[in-house]
């Protein structure tokens, strides 16, 4: 069995999200693809995600591959949350996700008074009343059921503010985020401008899903992958059991997962960094949730994880040094300044080195949001 350290686990991990060496300028879609996706349900943190992945990028510049390129799309994926994914890799997400094999969708619907064959109306309803162009989730509501003929629909489209009602067709890949309406919300059809759609086999797009996971976070267990994509434990077990010609079981200081066969060499050949790299990570970073403690994985001290991770699912800002989480940090605004405040959670971490790595975060945070910036320490 493959030994491997820890230093040379988050040395390959942060070049691989481009933490360690930023993407070059140009290059945002391929940091959302080597990510798996940049969870986006606070818009303004997936900006901050991203533009601290790739050189010279600015939140301008997502917004407009969202909004005007269409090279990126905002939808429902993995764990059922936003995400900002490649609108090139939208046909794989959706194959993987194979919507259909959950029968709690014909039941969510069931509960609203929609028989079959309108949940069949509801569903063919959607991406056609979007492909003339964006709609709020008001207009949305009005022209299915206009279209439709179900008055049933209306009501379950404004049932609620998330996004329930309206995850099966983004799982579909007939529904995604439009630009906003000021505070409101737009939805619209990606396969409008997606030309070369292509149906992918669920099976074989799962397993490329699992290497494109292993490839940013590994080594990992079945279980963690299961976490990450919200996936069934069984399932993802027979799913690593499938590719295990591609996998090698390895040791980690003592803890056990998989990595792909390919990636073993440069995990080993990874330069740990020298000095202290210090990163001042948003909330929902997809390092942060993607690599979360496992086993006896020291990326955080267990007295520390619900100021991470709390229990209604919020994951924090937070303080990386050298891959290992070291704090957690807030933003607020006061007048014309952008106030960032840090909390350690070791004295011993307080170093001049790393609080110099701090204060260079906080001016690279600062010239991102176009304010200027106040550190302070709780």
């Amino acid at each position: 069995m493959t030994a491997l350290q820890w230093r040379q686990v988050h040395a390959w991990r942060l070049a691989q999200h481009g933490l360690s060496a930023r993407f070059p300028a140009q290059q945002h879609i391929q940091a959302v693809t080597r990510t798996g996706g940049i969870q986006a349900q606070v818009a303004s943190a997936s900006e901050l995600a991203l533009c601290g992945r790739v050189e010279g990028l600015a939140p301008p510049d997502v917004q407009s591959a969202l909004w005007q390129d269409h090279t990126l799309v905002k939808t429902w994926a993995m764990r059922a949350t936003l995400h900002l994914l490649p609108t090139s890799d939208l046909p794989l997400y959706v194959a993987a996700r194979d919507w259909q094999h959950s029968k709690s969708w014909a039941n969510y619907f069931a509960g609203f008074g929609l028989s079959s064959t309108q949940q069949d109306s509801y569903l063919a309803a959607i991406p056609y009343v979007l492909e003339s162009g964006s709609l709020t989730r008001q207009q949305l509501a009005d022209a299915v059921a206009k279209h439709t003929g179900v008055a049933s629909a209306r009501d379950l489209i404004l049932s609620t503010s998330w996004g329930s009602p309206l995850k099966p067709s983004a799982y579909r890949g007939e529904l995604c985020f439009g630009p906003g309406q000021g505070q409101t919300v737009t939805f619209m059809n990606p396969k409008v401008w997606i030309e070369d759609w292509q149906t992918l086999d669920p099976q074989q797009a799962l397993q490329e899903i699992v290497r494109r996971y292993l490839q940013a976070y590994g080594p990992a267990t079945p279980e963690d992958f299961a976490f990450w994509w919200g996936y069934q434990r069984g399932r993802a077990k027979k799913l690593f059991h499938s590719m295990a010609t591609e996998l090698e079981e390895v040791e980690v200081e003592g803890w056990r997962a998989y990595a792909l066969r390919s990636t073993i060499p440069p995990i080993q050949s990874a330069e740990p960094l020298k000095a202290p790299q210090v990163l001042l990570l948003p909330l929902f970073d997809a390092y942060t949730i993607g690599a979360a403690p496992r086993g006896s994985e020291p990326l955080l001290a267990p007295a520390h994880k619900r100021q991470v991770y709390n229990l209604q699912g919020w994951t924090f800002a937070v303080v990386l040094v050298n891959g290992c989480i070291q704090g957690v940090w807030r933003s607020s605004v006061r007048r014309t300044q952008t106030v960032i405040t840090v909390s350690l959670f070791s004295s011993k971490t307080a170093t001049t080195t790393i609080r110099k790595g701090i204060a260079a975060e906080a001016e690279r945070l600062g010239s991102l949001v176009g304010n200027a910036v106040a550190l302070e320490y709780a």
